[in-house]
């Protein structure tokens, strides 16, 4: 009768080690948390590799990019059937960038398509694709986006459809009949850019 008792005790024990070693083996484990600086670096390289540098940096589009005004804003308009829109300054400062937002209003922004008081993003700011980054890649973008310089430079107002634009321009024809199928009508005249 002892050794029954032995021998089933020994058994249990062991199928609860083995059920145990197999559950932490499959348990995700948490990423190692990054230190700021490391934050800040890989807010940086998002910055590049994600294309915001492409519209918001002086330059970029014409292959060399003035990183003394890094994310100050272009004044290469962008027309659609939007109406002409300039990728707007997004350095902290406080009167002609985001120094407002909090990193929170920042990832909200490009997952939702929102500002902060919920105007709409206009192309070609391709928030859908930064909504479906990581909440640890979305806030080390932020983060450096908040770390930059402030600069002071109110960029060129949206011009509404129909309305002349001067200056540099990519103009984006009327989308064929195949893209066009499902999407909104242009913003309205009086929407921000």
């Amino acid at each position: 009768m002892t050794w029954t008792r032995w021998t089933a005790g020994l058994t249990a024990a062991t199928s609860l080690a083995i059920a145990l070693v197999a559950f932490s083996c499959t348990t995700a484990q948490a990423p190692p948390r990054r230190t700021e600086a490391e934050k800040l670096a890989r807010g940086r390289t998002l910055s590049w590799t994600s294309g915001c540098n492409d519209c918001h940096t002086p330059g970029t589009f014409y292959g060399a990019p003035d990183t003394t005004r890094l994310l100050s804003g272009s004044e290469l308009g962008w027309q659609g059937p939007w109406g002409v829109t300039y990728a707007r300054n997004l350095t902290p400062d406080p009167e002609t960038g985001i120094g407002s937002w909090s990193e929170d209003d920042i990832v909200r922004a490009f997952r939702t398509g929102r500002r902060p008081d919920q105007t709409p993003l206009l192309p070609p700011m391709p928030w859908p694709s930064y909504a479906q980054m990581s909440d640890d890649d979305a806030y080390a973008l932020a983060a450096f986006i908040k770390s930059v310089p402030p600069l002071k430079h109110k960029n060129l107002d949206r011009v509404p459809p129909g309305a002349t634009a001067s200056g540099a321009i990519l103009a984006f024809p009327l989308p064929p009949a195949w893209d066009a199928q499902n999407l909104p009508p242009p913003p309205a005249a009086a929407s921000k850019p």
